[in-house]
């Protein structure tokens, strides 16, 4: 069965947008002249092999790829698929297809973008049969928390990046217990530490 994970760019102090001057929250955008979390996506020599356009650095390119090269499908929430502009139609992922969770309609839905409105279970099951002998991706801090409290997630990494936001929109949600994480992976590269932790059952 495909392991359902979860990755994304945070700062270390746990936030996955900052604030603008105006005080508006931008996704991956620090306070002011902070930079952004995303940067080192781009700050890099080696071009990723998955996503056109990244260059990493080497050790962030291998680690990037190999979890990118995992995806067969993603799950996003709402707020998250409206706050990246809806993908333009596609996903985060350059292949893979995307389920967006949400409830009522959603206008405009691409060929590449599905609505469950079932709840996460119904999502991560979809994700699941539409990704075959691959993973799941969760995209969102909703979403990953909603599957954390659902007893759905196998793995959780955090792209950290070394930076406190003091502010923003925090990545995770408050869960109806604890869930206790083991470290599997960590590897420092320049602008960004990735982790990788298993979800312990």
């Amino acid at each position: 069965m495909s392991r359902v994970f979860s990755a994304h760019a945070v700062s270390v102090d746990g936030y996955i947008s900052g604030r603008t001057p105006d005080g508006q929250e931008e996704l991956g955008r620090g306070l002011g002249d902070a930079p952004t979390l995303f940067d080192w996506y781009f700050d890099g020599d080696t071009p990723s092999r998955e996503f056109g356009g990244f260059k990493l650095s080497e050790a962030s390119v291998r680690f990037f790829d190999a979890a990118a090269a995992r995806v067969g499908a993603v799950v996003a929430g709402r707020v998250t698929f409206e706050h990246s502009g809806r993908w333009g139609g596609g996903g985060p992922h350059p292949t893979a297809p995307l389920f967006v969770l949400g409830h009522g309609t959603v206008p405009g839905i691409g060929e590449r973008q599905t609505l469950v409105t079932g709840g996460i279970e119904d999502a991560v099951a979809a994700a699941r049969e539409a990704a075959g002998d691959k993973d799941v991706a969760l995209m969102g801090g909703g979403v990953l928390t909603s599957a954390l409290a659902a007893g759905l997630v196998d793995e959780v990494i955090l792209h950290q990046v070394p930076v406190l936001l003091g502010g923003g929109h925090g990545f995770f949600r408050a869960l109806p217990e604890h869930v206790d994480l083991r470290l599997l992976e960590a590897v420092p590269a320049p602008g960004v530490t990735h982790l990788r932790y298993e979800v312990v059952r």
